[in-house]
């Protein structure tokens, strides 16, 4: 018996040595160490010249001086014809969920199409007076990230109307691991188009290969497409991207993106995640949390209240109200610490040690998860190993798929 027990404990402490070595192996850099696909003007300004440009872009289009890619195309003598804006607007000012209107940009005059909304796909008409797609978005590597579902529509959208498309690819700050429950088909929505985990662990482009490859177009049409990447020189998928500009107005920093992919679950609960603070997913929270129960050793107790703010202007969930909750900023800048991974106990904890379990969840949570099971799993008391031992079979698959399609190692 001893014998067993003795073994017991080495793989123990084997298991954590990886768990811990993975963590260790992982390398934040920033826009110094790498050239994004907007840098490698040799490779597609020959596709470009002469042509009729639709550019896909938002404030996240930057070049490292921050010039903007629709204005450094405009100095540089291309024919810019229009801009395609997703979620949050061409120049960034709108906020998650906010309507956007067509309309003209003001610094080049250049008509702007929103793609949010009921526009989410360009039609035929959108695409008449251009000949190619410039498409350009910094995405945060979580499926609920509504800027690959604008990627899966203008890709639609460009196969049905013969017009090529080129991404300007640039690293994704949480590539570094594959986690959480494969989006399921009854499931489908704009938070959530492909059938991938929550935390896919590709960029953009190696998406976009994947959609192209496995067809999985938002109307599961069958069809051809002339799509090129430009990719990143200097990636690796064990890189963690500090991103230059904040690729969304609830994102403002490394902390916010690192947390994004298990924090938006709560997007789909009564739980703030302290939008209207100077803090949004960093946070969680709520009136009538128990937050005396420990959660984490780097997790630490706090208080917030929501008001509306610049980037949450709109009434925030819990408006004015007294949070009781967690602040995470520490669990993230211990990343080394920790297996990458989608944390399911912030969640569980919430749902645990909060009175109002029969309005914990409301309709948007099974959107945002690709299911319906992990809803009545954290109902029912399942721990957060069993529950991600479901996963297990899916990730495996998923993961054998998109070792075909990535570009970066």
């Amino acid at each position: 018996m001893c014998k067993y027990k003795f073994l017991g404990i080495i793989l123990l402490i084997v298991t954590l040595s990886i768990c811990k070595l993975n963590a260790q192996s992982l390398k934040i850099i920033t826009e110094n160490d790498i050239r994004n696909g907007i840098e490698q003007t040799k490779d597609y300004f020959p596709l470009i010249k002469g042509k009729r440009i639709g550019v896909v872009a938002n404030p996240s289009s930057i070049l490292p001086d921050h010039t903007h890619l629709v204005d450094f195309l405009i100095d540089s003598k291309m024919n810019v014809i229009k801009v395609f804006s997703p979620e949050h607007g061409f120049r960034g000012k709108a906020e998650a969920g906010e309507k956007i209107n067509n309309s003209v940009d003001k610094k080049t005059g250049i008509r702007i199409i929103s793609l949010y909304g009921k526009h989410k796909k360009p039609t035929k008409e959108d695409f008449n007076d251009i000949d190619i797609i410039l498409f350009d978005l910094q995405d945060v590597g979580a499926r609920f990230y509504t800027y690959i579902s604008t990627l899966a529509y203008v890709m639609e959208a460009a196969a049905e109307n013969n017009k090529p498309v080129i991404i300007l690819d640039r690293p994704n700050p949480n590539g570094f691991y594959v986690d959480g429950p494969i989006l399921k088909q009854e499931e489908k929505s704009f938070v959530g188009l492909l059938p991938i985990p929550i935390v896919h662990g590709m960029t953009l482009g190696e998406l976009a290969k994947m959609i192209k490859g496995e067809n999985w177009y938002p109307n599961d049409q069958e069809l051809k497409i002339d799509l090129t990447v430009i990719p990143v020189i200097g990636y690796k998928h064990n890189y963690i991207y500090k991103l230059p500009v904040k690729p969304s107005p609830n994102l403002p920093d490394f902390e916010s993106i690192y947390l994004y992919p298990s924090l938006c679950l709560f997007e789909g609960t009564i739980i703030s995640v302290g939008r209207g603070t100077k803090s949004p997913f960093t946070i969680f929270g709520h009136p009538k949390l128990n937050n005396k129960k420990r959660l984490d050793k780097y997790a630490k107790r706090n208080t917030f209240t929501p008001h509306p703010i610049p980037g949450a202007s709109l009434k925030p969930k819990l408006n004015g109200q007294l949070c009781k909750g967690f602040d995470l900023r520490k669990v993230a800048r211990n990343y080394k610490t920790q297996k990458p991974q989608l944390e399911l106990k912030y969640l569980i904890y919430a749902y645990q040690n909060t009175d109002n379990k029969e309005g914990f969840f409301n309709n948007f949570f099974n959107k945002l998860a690709g299911n319906k099971t992990l809803q009545q799993q954290i109902k029912s008391g399942k721990t957060e190993k069993e529950i991600r031992n479901s996963w297990k079979e899916g990730l495996e698959s998923f993961k054998r798929l998109r070792k075909t399609y990535l570009l970066y190692p």
